[in-house]
């Protein structure tokens, strides 16, 4: 089995928990093109599963409700796609776990704090001893407040990503970051 390794370890220092390494995992919006960039996500701790297949163009689409604690409206849609799902109203197991059951490939879900420019959370499983096997990511409220922001103004129902992003291959003036995120 091919494992892509485009995960980039970054060692930080916490005071109140000491050293930590975080692994990012890379994505860029290819459209809509206003927020065609590279947005930098989290694995979830200690459940979900791993990106084994690198997607070229495949299909974000923002889950309805966001929140995707129960069943879905457009849950045809997320059919061998990755989701976007809002953080609240239940478990980031629970929200992983509807997104597996309407055969989504994976979730990304962003902070429901829009304003969130650079803390990412730690997911961790529930305690109802459920699992789950697609990949789930944690992505900053800024930037998942602005890809759905872009896809309402377009009024379209899902952007084009390419996932895994390797970004150790791109030189740094050349990595299109969000511009109101701080890299």
């Amino acid at each position: 089995m091919l494992r892509w390794l485009w995960l980039w370890l970054c060692v930080c220092c916490c005071p109140a928990r000491g050293l930590r390494i975080h692994e990012y995992l890379y994505f860029q919006v290819l459209s809509p093109g206003d927020i065609r960039y590279i947005f930098t996500a989290t694995p979830a701790k200690d459940f979900g599963g791993v990106f084994n297949t690198r997607y070229d163009q495949i299909h974000l689409v923002p889950a309805d409700p966001p929140e995707a604690c129960g069943e879905l409206n457009n849950g045809v849609f997320i059919q061998d796609q990755i989701a976007l799902v809002e953080r609240g109203g239940c478990s980031f197991l629970s929200k992983t776990r509807v997104i597996q059951e309407h055969g989504g490939r994976a979730v990304i879900i962003a902070d429901n704090a829009y304003d969130n420019d650079s803390f990412y959370i730690e997911m961790i499983q529930d305690s109802s001893r459920r699992t789950a096997d697609i990949p789930a990511l944690f992505l900053l409220g800024r930037d998942g407040y602005m890809i759905r922001r872009s896809l309402e103004q377009h009024g379209l129902p899902w952007a084009v990503i390419s996932i895994p992003v390797n970004v150790t291959s791109i030189p740094t003036y050349e990595m299109m970051q969000p511009p109101w995120t701080f890299w």
